[in-house]
């Protein structure tokens, strides 16, 4: 519902930062609260800092009194839960922030907004919806075929089983205390201001750093790739017209082996910053990570029936685009680095 407000929670990330351009830009009042830990970046927001119909707070979703007091002020038609620790590799190294955060603080976050919800009246309590953002990782691994919004919970690692138990207490909520609450869930999204633990923008940085490019296994596990604003145009549909009890599956349709996007990547780097050799030389099979899914992939059939949304940005498109901005933006990088990022369990350290 346009003009009204919506409170983001891990809006100063990669995916939050752009769904709260794309809310703003639509006339929504946005409130983003953020922990700004190791991946949060108020860079990220620096097109919209000090907007009037934009507010930043900096607490953690689980602060039961801090949220309670922004929900009393801000009244938001909309919560939008972003907020995550959000990599496979850190998981497997140790879950306790993952329990923490996206179980612990999920449930203190869907108790917090019960109370507000059954505060309201009317056409505001009517109108009031709770939204979880998921990942395609709580389903497991598929050899063929693709899941769908049916398919049954198979997580795999310590994150996407986080990830699946945040989800159960989001709907426990709903058919329990009849909080009206849904589930948007995406493919492996990239693009500009993506934290450079993930595949794509591990890469870049390695590659610009003159470091190797670690691959896990022989680089054959299958990712389907999304750009990010094909993400927040679907998600952004969520917050006007998602109805509760739903489950929105978005997904670019564009499966690649790691090693082809790898390879891609390092074709651009190649024709943009040419080196010596060209950076696939420099790239590394290591062991392969633990319980390794092999293949992700969803049907996006739903939300194409419910909002008219597809993928507009082709993955050959889209990765030369990624690339140039991580080339162009040298502050942005750096000022990661300076934060100390060392890299994942592979990453940087593989040199």
């Amino acid at each position: 519902m346009k003009n009204s407000t919506v409170l983001i929670t891990g809006g100063a990330g990669f995916i939050g930062s752009h769904l709260v351009e794309a809310l703003l830009a639509a006339g929504y009042r946005v409130v983003n609260l953020d922990l700004l830990t190791y991946a949060g970046n108020l860079d990220n927001l620096a097109n919209v800092e000090g907007h009037e119909p934009y507010t930043f707070v900096r607490g953690n979703i689980g602060d039961q009194d801090l949220v309670g007091a922004l929900l009393a002020e801000h009244r938001p038609a909309t919560i939008f839960n972003l907020a995550a620790e959000s990599h496979v590799d850190r998981s497997i190294d140790d879950a306790t922030d993952f329990i923490d955060t996206n179980v612990g603080a999920v449930q203190r976050l869907l108790d917090t907004s019960l109370k507000h919800w059954r505060s309201l009246a009317g056409a505001e309590k009517e109108s009031f919806r709770f939204i979880q953002m998921s990942t395609d990782e709580t389903y497991g691994s598929i050899a063929t075929g693709e899941f769908t919004e049916d398919s049954p919970y198979e997580p795999n690692s310590p994150y996407a089983a986080s990830k699946a138990a945040g989800d159960h207490f989001v709907r426990a909520y709903r058919v329990t205390y009849g909080l009206p609450t849904l589930i948007a869930r995406a493919s492996n999204t990239y693009g500009p201001r993506q934290y450079p633990e993930k595949l794509i923008p591990h890469m870049i940085v390695c590659a610009l750093g003159g470091r190797p490019l670690p691959v896990y296994g022989q680089g054959l596990n299958v990712r389907d790739w999304m750009f990010v604003t094909d993400l927040v145009r679907g998600l952004a549909c969520v917050v006007d017209a998602g109805l509760p009890g739903e489950t929105y599956n978005f997904a670019g349709g564009e499966e690649w082996k790691n090693i082809d996007t790898v390879r891609s990547l390092c074709a651009h780097l190649d024709r943009c910053v040419p080196a010596a050799q060209s950076y696939a030389a420099t790239i590394t099979y290591v062991t392969d990570r633990p319980g390794h899914d092999l293949r992700y992939a969803m049907s996006a059939d739903k939300v194409g029936r419910v909002f008219g949304w597809k993928p507009q940005v082709s993955f050959a498109a889209g990765l030369p685009l990624t690339i140039d901005w991580y080339l162009a933006n040298t502050t942005w990088r750096q000022s990661i680095l300076d934060t100390g990022y060392q890299g994942t369990r592979i990453g940087l350290r593989a040199s």
